[in-house]
Parts: structure tokens; sequence; C-alpha cells
């Protein structure tokens, strides 16, 4: 648990990744959950907000992290699928990189209506699995080992879905975004050794020693109202 909150913890304060939860904070009223909370930076920055923020995640280790961090903020131990709270409770919801671990991703959208108050938005931000850019020498294999990865998850496309998601569950005004996260140093190492061992590893760890390393992970940001 150390190790994965370190790096969570390293990707969290790199300024595209502030940026980018900085952006998803905007017309989210001022009551909101955020699904799957992970360590609880987004509740504590909402908070510091002025807004009423409330965290759930799946995982009982991660919301004690997150109450043992902020202790004055709300979490719960819940499921995206079946949120602790009652119906239109809520004026926004947030959903940062937690769809594509679900293997439905269209249920923890009706969650979203039901919790939300007519009137209020819905964000959703994560990456696109299946569309990540590797620099290699083998781009045949590199190909091969990025749809590999992304076919062991759930729902790895579920990124270049959302504003289907939100469409098909009767969210209007729906808006879409298109970033790229950009990595250059060793920072990514981990994900990438997720994915292989051997040469192709080897070379991306060189690569990494010697400043050449290039990875470009594509995020979007969607966001919709929920009507009456």
């Amino acid at each position: 648990m150390s190790t994965l909150l370190n790096l969570l913890d390293a990707f969290d304060e790199l300024p595209q990744a502030t940026d980018l939860r900085t952006r998803s904070y905007r017309e989210l009223g001022d009551t909101v959950v955020d699904v799957g909370c992970g360590s609880g930076r987004a509740v504590w920055e909402l908070a510091g907000l002025g807004r009423k923020a409330i965290g759930v995640d799946l995982d009982p280790e991660m919301i004690e992290v997150a109450r043992r961090r902020w202790s004055a903020c709300e979490f719960h131990v819940g499921d995206a699928t079946a949120l602790p709270l009652d119906d239109a409770s809520v004026t926004g919801y947030r959903a940062d990189k937690v769809l594509h671990v679900l293997g439905d991703p269209a249920v923890a959208l009706g969650e979203a209506r039901r919790v939300l108050r007519p009137g209020g938005r819905a964000v959703l931000t994560g990456q696109d699995w299946d569309a990540i850019v590797i620099d290699s020498a083998d781009p045949a294999l590199t190909r091969a080992l990025v749809h590999a990865r992304a076919d062991a998850m759930p729902s790895p496309r579920a990124a270049r879905q959302y504003r289907n998601l939100l469409l098909d569950n009767g969210f209007t005004e729906v808006t879409v975004e298109a970033h790229i996260a950009v990595f250059t140093d060793d920072l990514v190492l981990p994900m990438l050794a997720g994915m292989a061992e051997g040469p192709w590893l080897d070379d991306q760890v060189e690569r990494a020693t010697l400043g050449r390393l290039f990875v470009a992970i594509p995020v979007f940001l969607a966001a919709g109202t929920r009507g009456d």
C-alpha cells in the first residue's frame, strides 16, 4: 500500500494533474460526491473551495488513509454502483479514473443520476488505456503490449465512451475535453513494468536514464447536466 500511495501522490502533484483536477471542480455546485476518492486529495481541495465534499471509495484501506490525512473531511466505504447517498442529495458528482475498473460503467452513471439533484453536474475524468503512445525500438510489439494491458481491464476504453454514457443516461449539455499527459522520466516506469519484462522494458529503463523516454496518455474530461 505504501508503494502505491507514494506513486499516486507523485502523479497527483504533477502540474498537469493539478490543472486537470482544478478544471474538474468547475460547475459542481456546493455539495459534491467524489467517487473513487482514493486517498482523498480532491475531497480536501474541494472542501478548501468552500464545498461540502463527500469521498467514497470501495477500498477500506484507502478510506483509512484519507480519514487520517484529511480528518476534517467526510469519507465512506462504498461502491460506485451503489452509493451510500440519498436520492437527489448532491449538486455535483465527480469520478476520476474510476469507470475503467467497472464491468458495466453505465450502472455507475445511473447512480450518478440518482444521487444528483435536477440541474446537478456530473464530471468524469480518466485515461484511455487502449490509446497510450510509447516511443520504442519495436512499435509492433509496443502496440501489442498496450492492447494486452488494456484488455486485462474490465472497461479500458470507458474514457472514449464518456460522452455516450452521459447521453444514454439522460444527461444534457454534455461537453468533452481531450488532454494529453506526457511523461519523459522514470515516474512512469512502474506502469511500463506492468506491461512487459525483458529487453522491451530494459530499453524503456535505458531511455529514462538517458532522458529519452516518451510516453503520452490521452485523458478525457466529460461533463453533463442531470435533467428533471
